[in-house]
């Protein structure tokens, strides 16, 4: 069965036979299933009242059951550094999150859960990992398996570089 990606690499084929264009292959289609992913689990975000940050930082904050800094917060979820600040300022304001100085260190904070934010994640999570399940039913267990080994080694390979 040929998808769009076919049809591109179809079309380069013929125009530029001279180039091996087989990594479009694999990074387009990652590209096209990204923006699907995005858009399926933004929605389930939204049913929440969260977006993608903000149930990262909430989701890195009940996994780790213990109040982190916010550069420990960073290096723990998926968001960037600009983000941290700006999203912990929105998670307060909501009442989800608390931000308390260090008795040892005035210029160190540390972020907790409320019991508020603590009860959203614990429900948002099963509505997440249900996405992902869904997202990836038509793949058998080995060959999602198989799907996270190969995309571990090739992110690995690329972090490493940067």
């Amino acid at each position: 069965m040929a998808d769009h990606v076919d049809q591109v690499l179809a079309q380069w084929a013929a125009v530029r036979p001279d180039l091996d264009v087989s990594p479009m292959g694999v990074i387009g289609r990652l590209s096209r299933l990204a923006r699907v992913f995005d858009g399926e689990l933004s929605r389930t975000f939204a049913t929440h009242d969260l977006d993608r940050p903000s149930f990262d930082v909430l989701a890195t904050l009940r996994r780790n059951d213990a109040p982190l800094t916010p550069a420990t917060l960073m290096r723990s979820s998926m968001i960037t550094s600009g983000a941290v600040t700006q999203r912990l300022d929105r998670l307060a304001a909501r009442g989800l999150v608390t931000r308390t100085p260090s008795p040892t260190d005035g210029r160190v904070v540390h972020v907790s859960l409320t019991a508020e934010g603590r009860a959203l994640i614990d429900r948002a999570l099963p509505d997440h990992v249900a996405t992902e399940h869904r997202l990836l039913a038509s793949l058998t267990p080995e060959e999602r398996d198989t799907l996270a080994t190969t995309l571990r080694n090739l992110l690995e390979s690329l972090e490493t570089k940067h």
